[in-house]
């Protein structure tokens, strides 16, 4: 990022942090850039790295007011502008210790610096250790860690989307105790 763009994101920054901690959330990222005549302001707001689970749309429309109020009432950027408010989401690099600690109860794949793979549920992340279930080791040190990754769990979201009744079969095909053979 060149340094006028960098300028403009920090006191962007500065402006919307007081908004975002008010909110009890945590401000990721904050970039300027031009699209045509008009410059577009890209938020990244996450939950705090303590915080299981995921943030909801209610919370990110009012922080979304919140943040729009806070740049409107000040000259930090002057000028007509688009206002983009984001969450990480699961394609984010987990690449700092906060990343990690969000990820808890996350299936994630890391690759570490002997080139080998893990894959498992991120129980816990303690004195630099990352905890495992489901991976052929039950810990990996932080240090040792060169990419890590959250894999999407179909089966889990589309139980949280749509409740038990509509989970996916782990035996599909299969003949329910209550369902017929037609």
């Amino acid at each position: 990022m060149n340094k006028a763009k960098q300028a403009g994101a920090d006191r962007v920054r500065q402006v919307v942090e007081p908004a975002v901690q008010a909110a009890g959330l945590y401000l990721e990222d904050v970039t300027v850039s031009l699209a045509g005549s008009r410059s577009v302001v890209r938020i990244t707001v996450d939950l705090p790295e303590d915080a299981v689970g995921n943030l909801d749309l209610d919370a990110v429309a009012e922080v979304s007011r919140e943040i729009n109020n806070a740049l409107d009432a000040s000259d930090a950027f002057p000028g007509a502008y688009t206002l983009e408010i984001s969450t990480p989401g699961t394609s984010r690099p987990l690449t700092e210790l906060r990343h990690f600690k969000r990820a808890r109860g996350r299936i994630v794949r890391l690759t570490l610096t002997d080139g080998a793979s893990v894959e498992g549920r991120l129980r816990e992340v303690e004195d630099g250790r990352l905890l495992l279930t489901g991976a052929p080791v039950d810990s990996v040190a932080l240090d040792d860690v060169t990419r890590g990754a959250i894999q999407v769990e179909l089966k889990r979201a589309l139980e949280a989307d749509l409740g038990p009744e509509m989970a996916v079969d782990e035996n599909p095909g299969a003949i329910a105790p209550n369902d017929e053979e037609v």
